[in-house]
Parts: structure tokens; C-alpha cells; sequence
């Protein structure tokens, strides 16, 4: 049995409201999955408690878009343009949401408004990460506006430690582990700084303005914290280098998204791999990589307070992705009438009885198929989001 994907299904599948539903898509770049989340988020936002959506976005790039969306500070192209990591600012369907979000809080008042955040840290897996700069002095200057200064390091001081942010950011580091600053005195130096920096954060934490100053100083203390974490293991010459990069950035993510629960629930959208509760997996060069995903350190937190959607396509033709043959789970949800629909994993398990479904293999790697593996038991989703057809996105005046 299926069901429209409206946040009554949603409710009407899940035992109790979850404070973080999580709808998870299966690649990136498909305007398709934009859409229904932007239709989801608007029903969720409109019918049920839910103010809050995150993307897989740079944390702090979207201060912008959530400036944007609640004061009206900037333009709209500022906030796509300045508001978005990954080129996403750029994806019409974000635009939309976006655009969206600022006329539904134009009228209203603060404590109703939508917010938008990332929960992404300002890395890449395969470029690196981001100069600590940003989040180091952005943290200083929260804790400069409430904390006597005699009990601060002098901002200077925190410049030279510092340094070039060249030297941060050679995108040889990636692959040769000599080329990382991490794991330098300077690096060492500016972990004590910040570990003092956060302690001071904790307990001058009454003394800020309010409470949206205080989690965005928050925000800059985990991103600086976990920015120089994830620089020092990229200095590491071990085989425990890439498990403990890919852990701290799921690490990271599961931390920001945590935090926005203290505002009420939130509905967060990212890549499945991120989202689920199962380990993922990956194979980096020689090195097969598993870690415990975004998801499953949430909902160690959170328990049945997570819920978790996963996104599956019937084609994506411009990509090689055709009809999916008719033992797969997405073949048997391809036979379906509705273009769109919301399953129940448990009903849909029944109906295949005591048969296994097939294993779809997807002819292009950026696609990741249904895992008949997690149909059923602990790290299964709450729901499926079934989207028949991806079509190409729509080029300029189109």
C-alpha cells in the first residue's frame, strides 16, 4: 500500500512525532528530489510544528540564507550566491525554497518564523577542508561581545598562530599527508586556544544578548573544534587516516543537526548514505571505508525521535538509469500508478512474502539503488519515497 508524500502520511507511518525526519535522496543533482522536498517541507511547515529545514550545505555559508529568509538582510541572488556550498545555490528547486521561505516570514513574527540551515562542515572529502580562520575568529568575536576581555586571547595573537590561509588549504594535502599543516606546533597551538575558547563559551553562556547569539557561537565553536580535528588527521600517515576523516565529517554533521533540535523539529535533506541508519560504505582507492553514518549517531541520541525517509528513482534516463526490472523493489513500486508515492517498508516486505527482492544494480555510479538487505529490521527506514521518473533539468529560459 502507498501513500501521497504529505506530512499526514508521514505522521500516519510513524509511532510518535519525531523531532528530526530525515528524508534522504539517493544521488545528488536531480531537480526532481528538490521538488518533493520543497512540497513536503511547505506541508510540514504549514500543518505540523516543523520551522526548521537543513541541507547537506556548508553550516556556516547558510547563516546567509537564514539571515535572508528571516530579516530580509540581503538579496535573494546574495543569498544563492553566498548561502550555498557544493555550486547548489545555483539548482532552481533551491532558489524556489528559498525564495518561498522569505515570503512566508515576511508577515509573521520572530517566533514563527522558518529557518534554514546546513549541517554540513566547510570540507570536502575529496578537496579538503576549509582554512580554520573563519570559524576561529568568528568564535573570538561572539565571546568578545560577553566575556571580559582580560579572560580572552588577544585577537593578534590569535592571527599569528594563525597564519596564511594558504597554508591551510593546499589541496595536495589531500592525497600526501606531508603536505597538511595539521599536525604542526602552530596547528597544536591553535587546538589549546580554541579548547579554551569553548570552555569560556560554556561558562560565560548566560552573559549572551540571546539565545540565537549563543547557538550561533556555538556553531562556530564546533565548526573551529572539528575544522582542526579534521585538519590534524589529515597530517596522519597511518592507515587510520581516511576511517577517522570520513567518521569526523559525519561526526560533525550529526552535531549540527543535533543542536537545531533545541528550536523544535526539523527536517533535514541529504544523500541517503548520510541519512540511514546503517553503516555506508565506500571504497577509496585500496581502502574499503565504513563508518556510522550522520543518522545513526542521531538517532543513538534521539532513538525513535528519528525518523528516517529514504528516496529511491524508478529511471533516470539522461544518466543511463532505465525502468527498473520487476523483481527490485523499486520494479515492484515502478508498477505502481502514482508518479509519486510514500511506502511502508514493513507492507512492502509482506508483499514480496518469504522472496527476497532482487538487488538492483545501477549502471551509473552516482545513483545508489534500494539495499533489499534494510528492507526489514533495526536500521530499516521509517518510509520510502518512491519518484518514478527523473527527468533533465531544465536549462536557461527553459
Amino acid at each position: 500500500m502507498t501513500y501521497p508524500v504529505t506530512a499526514a502520511s508521514v505522521d500516519h507511518l510513524l509511532p510518535a512525532p519525531p523531532r528530526i525526519l530525515a528524508l534522504g535522496e539517493p544521488t545528488h543533482g536531480e531537480d526532481v528530489l528538490l521538488e518533493v522536498r520543497n512540497d513536503l517541507f511547505r506541508d510540514l511547515a504549514t500543518t505540523t510544528p516543523f520551522r526548521t529545514i537543513a541541507l547537506e550545505t556548508d553550516c556556516l555559508k547558510a547563516l546567509a540564507v537564514d539571515d535572508y529568509v528571516t530579516t530580509g538582510t540581503g538579496t535573494l541572488d546574495d543569498a544563492m550566491t553566498h548561502g550555498f556550498s557544493h555550486g547548489w545555490g545555483a539548482a532552481t528547486p533551491n532558489r524556489d525554497l528559498v525564495r518561498w521561505m522569505r515570503a512566508h516570514n515576511a508577515d509573521l513574527p520572530p517566533s514563527q518564523h522558518l529557518h534554514f540551515a546546513g549541517i554540513d562542515g566547510p570540507l570536502e572529502l575529496t578537496t579538503g577542508p576549509a582554512a580554520p580562520h573563519q570559524a576561529v575568529t568568528a568564535l573570538h568575536s561572539a565571546l568578545a561581545s560577553s566575556v571580559p576581555a582580560a579572560l580572552l586571547p588577544p585577537a593578534d595573537h590569535l592571527d599569528e598562530v594563525l597564519g596564511p590561509e594558504d597554508r591551510w588549504t593546499d589541496p595536495a594535502a589531500m592525497l600526501d599527508p606531508s603536505r597538511s599543516i595539521g599536525q604542526t606546533p602552530d596547528a597544536a597551538r591553535l587546538r589549546l586556544l580554541c579548547d579554551d575558547l569553548v570552555a569560556l563559551l560554556d561558562a560565560h553562556a548566560p552573559a549572551f544578548p540571546s539565545r540565537t547569539c549563543l547557538d550561533r557561537a556555538r556553531l562556530y565553536a564546533r565548526t573551529a573544534t572539528g575544522l582542526l580535528r579534521y585538519h590534524h588527521w589529515m597530517a596522519d600517515r597511518t592507515p587510520a587516516r581516511m576511517p577517522r576523516l570520513v567518521g569526523l565529517r559525519a561526526a560533525m554533521m550529526a552535531a549540527n543537526l543535533l543542536a537545531l533540535t533545541d528550536r523544535g523539529p526539523v527536517l533535514v535533506h541529504a544523500h541517503n548514505l548520510h541519512l540511514q541508519r546503517h553503516q555506508p560504505a565506500m571504497r577509496l582507492g585500496d581502502q574499503h571505508l565504513t563508518w556510522s553514518s550522520t543518522g545513526a549517531i542521531a538517532a543513538t541520541h534521539l532513538g525513535s525521535g528519528y525518523a528516517f525517509l529514504t528516496t529511491a528513482l524508478g529511471t533516470i534516463h539522461h544518466h543511463g538509469v532505465h525502468t527498473p526490472p520487476t523483481d527490485t523493489i523499486e520494479g515492484h513500486l515502478y508498477s505502481m500508478p502514482s508518479d509519486r508515492c510514500l511506502a511502508d517498508p514493513r507492507a512492502l516486505a509482506a508483499t514480496f512474502g518469504d522472496t527476497t527482492p532482487a538487488a538492483r544494480v545501477s549502471p551509473w555510479f552516482g545513483y545508489f539503488p534500494l539495499d533489499p538487505a534494510h528492507l526489514t529490521g533495526e536500521s530499516a527506514p521509517d518510509g520510502i519515497v518512491f519518484i518514478k521518473d527523473s527527468p533533465p533539468a531544465a536549462g536557461p529560459g527553459e
